[in-house]
């Protein structure tokens, strides 16, 4: 024994022959993180992401320290584009930054479109990135930009964000404008069925998620989500029954590592500094898209920081869902680069960090064929299936 390991961050290592197991496993075992956020970052300022840089929780150094081999890169598109007809052409300046790095740095990073791919590219001290579109906006009431990003490489679309569009309702916002799916998004759920592109429910809300269920041929995945028996009331998070009945269907969800999503104090906090910023705004006249009230939020944020989680908060989610509908079902979304500084759980502040989660769950006695599914074979299983489908369905 090496006596009493610590990691880098303050998270506490007591079983070093267990951790150095953990180290071995994200090294051994395919990790497939189904949500990074960097393309936003790189649309604003691009960087050198084939080094280890200090900005963000992602690049090529600390995602091999981490084990990382497959990334999906986010796609997203704020909901105040659609208004002005702005989202595809965002959304297609991002696609092309995704490509942009393999140009730059193929050496570092290749594309895959399949899981087909993931066994030839395999060990080549790579790590393979493709995409996910984080709202469906940029689909533009056109089912034929859905192929349009099909054959640029998307391979699962969030049907919305904070907001409603002209595809679904939303967890975020209290307007229900289609009562689930609209019309059009029914559409959208058969296109996506047929071309193989993986729907993803994170961000809908409860009836959208149903009416999903009740159309899709494949399997769904909750890309960037975590379970919402931790936080009641919070429908950015899973309900069990909607864990249950994603299940039924084959479907796996990824659990989000922010803190606000993994404990409810930390939620709650949130909330009550969310309503004081508010409260100041308004009070003051402030016009809330101000820089003045942007520079205030800043401020308030910044002496009120919120206490963190902590990988075992996260290992609980992961936890929940086990025991809920069995291990097959569960995978890893982190949303990294996507929650702001400082508001990841201490023992999985970046990439380099899967290890902490692997020696967590073997703490709690995991087996490591169970760990191998968490890490990224449940995800696999059922992009598979979606392939499947969408390959039956044109015989």
């Amino acid at each position: 024994m090496l006596g009493t390991v610590k990691s880098q961050t303050d998270f506490q290592i007591t079983d070093s022959t267990l951790y150095l197991k953990a180290i071995q496993l994200s090294k051994d075992f395919l990790i497939v993180d189904t949500h990074i956020d960097l393309p936003s970052w790189l649309y604003n300022e691009w960087f050198d992401v084939s080094v280890q840089t200090d900005m963000g929780e992602f690049d090529y150094q600390r995602a091999i320290n981490g084990g990382l081999d497959v990334a999906f890169m986010s796609i997203y598109t704020s909901p105040s584009l659609e208004g002005r007809g702005k989202s595809k052409e965002k959304a297609d300046s991002m696609i092309a930054l995704v490509h942009k790095m393999i140009d730059e740095w193929p050496d570092k990073f290749s594309f895959i479109k399949s899981p087909s791919e993931i066994t030839e590219q395999a060990n080549k001290g790579k790590i393979l990135l493709t995409m996910g579109m984080e709202n469906g906006s940029p689909i533009k009431n056109n089912l034929q930009n859905i192929a349009e990003f099909y054959d640029k490489g998307v391979r699962y679309i969030t049907l919305a964000h904070y907001k409603w569009n002209h595809i679904c309702d939303s967890a975020n916002d209290p307007e229900r404008k289609w009562n689930g799916l609209s019309p059009f998004g029914e559409e959208v759920i058969k296109e996506m069925n047929r071309l193989g592109i993986i729907i993803d429910v994170s961000h809908i809300s409860d009836s959208t998620f149903y009416d999903v269920i009740k159309l899709s041929k494949a399997p769904v995945i909750a890309s960037h989500s975590s379970c919402r028996y931790f936080i009641p009331g919070l429908e950015r998070n899973m309900s069990d029954d909607l864990i249950k009945t994603l299940a039924e269907n084959d479907g796996v969800i990824q659990i989000n590592f922010a803190n606000i999503f993994l404990r409810k104090e930390i939620h709650k906090q949130m909330e009550d500094g969310d309503a004081e910023i508010k409260n100041y705004i308004e009070h003051n006249n402030i016009n809330p898209d101000s820089h003045e009230a942007r520079e205030y939020s800043r401020k308030f944020i910044k002496e009120h920081p919120l206490p963190k989680a902590t990988v075992k908060d996260a290992a609980d989610h992961i936890d929940h869902v086990v025991k809920l509908v069995g291990v097959n079902h569960v995978g890893l979304g982190s949303d990294f680069n996507g929650v702001g500084e400082g508001n990841l759980p201490i023992g999985l502040e970046d990439v380099s960090k899967y290890p902490n989660l692997i020696y967590e769950l073997l703490v709690r006695g995991y087996r490591d064929e169970d760990i191998k599914k968490i890490l990224g074979e449940n995800l696999l299983h059922v992009w598979k299936q979606v392939e499947a489908i969408a390959e039956s369905s044109k015989n």
